[in-house]
């Protein structure tokens, strides 16, 4: 199942980072097709334990059937409290591949992808009120003019907005055809796969409050690993690479590490990849979504 489901980038890379002790308790916050799980599980001795964390509701049906794993049908920004509820206080490695995964992108009806006909979805979480489809017909001319902006690097952002704007007055845009007949004067010729992904992961972003979601989500990991206990982060664009960077080397997401009333750097983490782990040549031919994959690794001090 999770291999149509999606291929799991830089597996090994992943593991060796985990750090794995056979009796640890350890967290893979991105459950989706179960690859990387799986994986982990194997590495576990019998008194090992696996909690996987996954919203998606289709996640759900690859659930592992092992009395060690325990399946969380929540975010990862909820990572502590549930932790807590399962009896957990602190735990011996996190792991979070940040990748929509293929099976989103295939399916249709979830609305992630640009190249089938369907309704603006884009909820992760099916229980979210928030659309895509909402978004564009709600938002002001300024707030999609930052969200295309600054979640999709959109180069012409700002007549974006303006033309959707516009556009809705004659009809709601409800699917990707209402999209692209709106947007149709924006799209460069020639690059229209880009420019349109590049919306889309400005509206996916919005949608799911991603970048939001993902820094509560580091916060948390300082609280819950044990000292020694690893974090392994796979990222795919810069505005999640960022703030993982950030957390890793200083603590914080913006401005300098802080320091105590004797110099010493106030950080929870020591990091263990200096630059960012990425994939070689044989797995970029076996997997094209692992080109623009980064692993950045800390370890918690």
């Amino acid at each position: 199942m999770e291999n149509s489901y999606h291929v799991p980038v830089l597996l090994k890379e992943c593991i060796d980072g985990l750090n794995l002790k056979p009796d640890g308790v350890y967290v893979d916050v991105t459950f989706g097709g179960g690859g990387h799980s799986r994986e982990i599980l194997k590495n576990l001795g019998k008194d090992g334990v696996l909690i996987a964390f996954d919203q998606d509701p289709d996640a759900q049906r690859n659930k592992i059937d092992d009395p060690r794993f325990h399946f969380v049908d929540q975010n990862f920004a909820f990572l502590k409290n549930n932790l807590r509820l399962l009896g957990y206080r602190s735990v011996d490695g996190i792991l979070a591949d940040l990748g929509v995964s293929s099976h989103q992108f295939n399916e249709p009806e979830r609305g992630f992808s640009t190249r089938f006909e369907s309704a603006l979805d884009m909820r992760m979480d099916k229980q979210g009120s928030l659309t895509a489809a909402d978004v564009l017909n709600t938002y002001s001319e300024d707030q999609l003019h930052r969200i295309f902006g600054i979640y999709g690097e959109v180069k012409n952002a700002k007549s974006l907005a303006r033309s959707i704007v516009s556009g809705r007055v004659d009809q709601p845009i409800l699917t990707l055809s209402d999209f692209k007949k709106v947007a149709a004067a924006h799209i460069p010729k020639g690059k229209e796969h880009k420019y349109m992904a590049q919306v889309f992961q400005a509206l996916r972003i919005e949608v799911n409050a991603e970048i939001k979601m993902l820094e509560d989500f580091l916060v948390q990991t300082a609280d819950v690993l044990k000292s020694g206990g690893r974090l392994v982060v796979m990222s795919y664009h810069s505005l999640e690479d960022r703030p993982v960077k950030n957390f890793l080397a200083k603590g914080k997401f913006r401005g300098e590490v802080e320091k105590d009333f004797f110099g010493n750097e106030q950080k929870p983490f020591k990091v263990i990849t200096r630059k960012a782990v990425t994939a070689d040549a044989a797995e970029l031919e076996r997997n094209s979504r692992a080109r623009s994959a980064k692993l950045r690794i800390g370890e918690k001090i």
